[in-house]
C-alpha cells in the first residue's frame, strides 16, 4: 500500500485543477527509477490511463498508480508535502529507504 498525507492530497488536487485534471478521473503516478546520488530517485506525475502492470491504490479520495517494478521500493511509503521554512515541495516518507541524499530526491534501499 502507498499513502498520501492530507496536506499532499490537498496540494495535488490544487495542481491537478490548475492543469485541467480532475482527481476523480485522473491518476497520481508514483514510481522510482535508477539514478540520483543515492542510486534510486522518486517520480511523481499525473496520468489519465492505467498501464499494463500498474497497481492501483486508493487513499484519501486519490487514485494512485504504481508500476509493478516500483512496488517493492515504495511499499508503505507516504507522499508528504511541506511548505515550511526548510523548503516547499513534495517528499517521500519511505520506511524502506536505508539512506537518503541531502536533497531528499534519491535514496538507497
Amino acid at each position: 500500500m502507498v499513502f498520501i498525507s492530507e496536506k499532499a492530497k490537498n496540494k495535488l488536487i490544487s495542481i491537478m485543477k490548475k492543469e485541467g485534471l480532475s482527481h476523480d478521473v485522473s491518476f497520481v503516478r508514483l514510481g522510482v527509477k535508477h539514478g540520483g546520488c543515492s542510486g534510486m530517485s522518486y517520480e511523481l506525475t499525473f496520468d489519465k490511463e492505467k498501464q499494463k502492470g500498474d497497481q492501483l491504490f486508493k487513499h484519501k479520495e486519490m487514485k494512485i498508480l504504481v508500476n509493478q517494478n516500483s512496488i517493492p521500493y515504495l511499499e508503505g511509503t507516504t507522499l508528504e508535502y511541506s511548505d515550511g521554512l526548510d523548503g516547499k515541495g513534495f517528499y517521500f516518507n519511505n520506511p524502506k529507504a536505508k539512506h537518503t541524499c541531502g536533497c531528499g530526491k534519491s535514496f538507497s534501499s
